[in-house]
């Protein structure tokens, strides 16, 4: 199996590619540090960082042999077993990248391409454990986002193929990147694809509850578009046909749609299951 990456694939990303056979990328690619995020009193952050300032706070102590009163609040919020959830977020994460890199990316690694030495299996596990060392150290890439290049990762000596080297396949994997990216503008989120077949997964647009009206045969709906944020007013007639007020737009009679903006198509099924059950009467 191979993983190409033509923009970027970080975090979980990155550990799905440590499980292919083949990593293509071209030079604006980048994969990303593997850094499991926690979340601690409504605050997502790195477990590497929450495990580094507790050290810092105890090598101060240490030093001075006097707690800061500053810490006090700090530390009272920390229990040893969310210290030990973050110890084991990052001792989890380094040991998957490890086990992938040797189960599947040095799985044809048979043999030293400096020597031609047949490669020893505990070879192969402290490679990976290079690698995984290097790609877990926070301290080296400082923030969740940054981005690891193809020369970052051929220094740690992980193998990754160049398709920006050959013309035809960069040429290939640019156009589909860029037809999945206009693909992706919509509401589309989820595309399968095989080589007989592709299925579409879409997201439902934010539909809020539906607002009845003074009137008991209308009812109006407010609508953001997901993809332009657009909002817009849509009046549903209940059991029977009124005049369309001035600023809203007619539900659909077929329960799809279309912004009035962007024209991203939009389902209404499910507000109009809501209207009609909530009114007993039918949408018409």
């Amino acid at each position: 199996m191979a993983v190409i990456i033509p923009g970027w694939a970080k975090s979980a990303g990155t550990i799905v590619a440590m499980a292919a056979d083949e990593i293509l990328m071209g030079r604006t690619s980048a994969l990303g540090p593997i850094d499991p995020q926690l979340l601690w009193q409504g605050k997502r952050f790195s477990a590497d960082a929450l495990l580094e300032g507790v050290r810092k706070i105890k090598q101060e102590v240490e030093n001075t042999g006097v707690l800061n009163k500053a810490y006090i609040p700090i530390l009272q919020g920390i229990s040893p077993g969310e210290l030990q959830s973050a110890q084991n977020a990052l001792d989890f994460a380094k040991k998957v990248v490890m086990d992938w890199l040797v189960q599947y990316k040095f799985r044809k690694w048979h043999h030293h391409s400096s020597n031609g030495q047949p490669v020893m299996e505990e070879e192969k596990r402290t490679r990976a454990n290079e690698i995984a060392a290097q790609l877990c150290d926070h301290k080296r890439w400082l923030i969740h986002g940054r981005s690891i290049k193809l020369d970052d990762l051929r220094a740690m000596r992980l193998q990754i193929v160049d398709y920006a080297a050959e013309a035809e396949l960069a040429d290939a994997i640019n156009r589909y990147y860029a037809l999945l990216q206009m693909a992706f503008s919509g509401n589309l989120y989820k595309l399968y694809e095989t080589p007989t077949s592709q299925i579409y997964k879409f997201l439902m647009p934010m539909v809020p509850p539906p607002q009845q009206q003074p009137s008991p045969h209308i009812a109006e709906l407010e609508v953001q578009c997901n993809k332009c944020k657009s909002r817009f007013k849509v009046q549903a007639n209940l059991g029977r046909k009124q005049p369309i007020k001035p600023g809203c737009v007619p539900f659909p009679a077929d329960n799809k749609l279309r912004c009035p903006t962007c024209g991203v198509e939009h389902d209404l099924s499910d507000a109009r299951r809501q209207l009609e059950a909530q009114a007993k009467k039918p949408v018409v």
